[in-house]
């Protein structure tokens, strides 16, 4: 299966807590709910695109409980993300967990996080897909398991909070293979594993040149 990481983020890289005031405020975090005046037909569009292409769900501890507490008490048959979060087999990672309720859970993983998900994905299927997952991405990440990203970019700063990449985080780069923009102004981008490179600007015979190295 193919690794597709799907996450809601401001321009200054946060994630935590789009959906509302009370979803994460850990750290002090007092902002959010700041995706929700952004959410329209375009945003539901895509989010829906995402869950038709998964056939398992990885999540991180913290990101299980949140979603474990709403989506099974969404019961519209017609609702493509509750199905799918519901529906699907799901794979939560955590040292503290060891009785997971929601119903489909497949398994806890409590070590050996990239050796597990690299065999998950080796699995017959077509997306092994995670959502939200601060900590979890920042693993999968590090360790070069994420095949593709898919990012709706929200034109808010929040000036703090948990952010996508941290500190330090492995060195990347990425082809963007689709952008656009919705009705609200989210940008969405889907970014796949490229090599990377540096370069430098030089002058040459007063005009700007781009120089790569060889």
């Amino acid at each position: 299966m193919k690794l597709t990481a799907h996450v809601f983020v401001s321009l200054d890289g946060v994630m935590q807590g789009p959906g509302g005031p009370d979803e994460d405020p850990g750290g002090g975090f007092d902002r959010g709910g700041w995706l929700v005046p952004y959410v329209d037909g375009d945003f539901g569009r895509i989010v829906d695109g995402w869950f038709e292409q998964a056939d398992e769900i990885l999540l991180g501890r913290s990101t299980y409980e949140m979603m474990q507490a709403y989506w099974p008490r969404v019961t519209d048959p017609g609702d493509k993300v509750a199905a799918a979060l519901n529906g699907l087999p799901k794979h939560v990672v955590s040292t503290t967990l060891t009785e997971p309720a929601w119903r489909n859970t497949a398994g806890v993983i409590s070590s050996g996080v990239p050796e597990a998900v690299a065999a998950l994905k080796e699995r017959p299927g077509r997306e092994l897909q995670v959502h939200g997952s601060r900590r979890l991405l920042h693993t999968l990440h590090d360790a070069g398991l994420i095949d593709e990203y898919r990012l709706l970019v929200c034109p808010v700063v929040l000036g703090f909070g948990k952010r996508l990449f941290a500190e330090g985080a492995a060195v990347s780069a990425y082809t963007l293979v689709h952008s656009e923009a919705t009705g609200t102004g989210l940008v969405y981008q889907v970014l796949r594993p490229a090599p990377f490179g540096t370069g430098d600007i030089e002058v040459e015979e007063g005009r700007e040149a781009v120089r790569l190295p060889e």
